[in-house]
């Protein structure tokens, strides 16, 4: 992987809010309301976990984050910039700050794992020297030194979640938003890959993680913004344990932070 000194990219200053949502709402068409005026702030440098049950709108949130979504009111700020109503042209420069690893994995079946996780680079215009150096070492310590030729539709769907998470974080984003990230991968995968976004964060990589799973948010120390029933709540470190459940916060209370 590249050196913790090396950065393709501006980043923000540590403390900078990288995510910011002012009393955001959602709903798709005529349905129900999925977020009811949340509000929350993901400091440049932060690293957190977001939970809640199947269909609280994890999956929804994050799309909100990597521009995929427009809430239906309120503002989603990203890098300093409202995007709420950002003309499209203005959307691919913003994406190209983020990492995103998707529950369906998104690659390229055509493309080898190593062309799949080398696209961000070609894209920036990383020397073909250096995608041939730094690709294949991040494929390794991800498991799969000896899958670098094969195509997607030749792997489990652990091994494409690798794959996916490698393409998400090989040109050190700004920010990381994964969608359970480890869903398809044993216990022991799953730890390495957790250090993986540490190690990330730990170089100045904004962290965002939805997950499920309540070992891996017990192990690891970090606050977690919890989803249910429209609402949004900040459970720091230390508080009380993960049970699946939380209280939402009402549109009455103060938005987080």
């Amino acid at each position: 992987m590249r050196e913790m000194g090396e950065n393709w990219g501006n980043r923000p200053p540590d403390s900078e809010a990288v995510v910011q949502f002012d009393q955001v709402g959602l709903r798709y068409d005529l349905g129900p309301e999925i977020f009811r005026d949340i509000g929350f702030s993901l400091p440049g440098g932060s690293f957190h976990f977001l939970t809640g049950s199947s269909g609280a709108g994890k999956s929804s949130l994050l799309g909100l984050c990597y521009l995929a979504l427009r809430p239906t009111r309120g503002a989603v700020t990203l890098f300093g910039r409202d995007v709420t109503r950002a003309p499209r042209a203005a959307l691919p420069r913003l994406r190209r700050r983020m990492g995103v690893v998707f529950q369906d994995f998104r690659l390229i079946n055509h493309l080898s794992a190593m062309d799949n996780v080398a696209l961000p680079l070609r894209v920036a215009g990383v020397s073909e020297t250096d995608i041939r150096h730094h690709v294949p070492e991040l494929l390794a310590w991800v498991g799969l030194a000896d899958h670098l030729d094969a195509r997607p539709p030749t792997l489990s769907g652990g091994q494409k979640q690798r794959v996916a998470i490698a393409r998400a974080v090989i040109n050190r984003p700004d920010l990381l938003l994964a969608d359970e990230p480890t869903g398809n991968v044993d216990d022991r995968i799953a730890m390495r890959l957790l250090h993986l976004f540490e190690e990330l964060n730990k170089m100045g990589t904004t962290v965002l993680i939805a997950t499920h799973n309540e070992q891996l948010v017990r192990r690891f120390p970090y606050p977690r913004l919890h989803l249910d029933q429209g609402g949004l709540t900040l459970h720091p470190v230390g508080s009380e344990p993960w049970n699946g459940g939380g209280t939402a916060r009402r549109s009455t209370d103060r938005p987080y932070p």
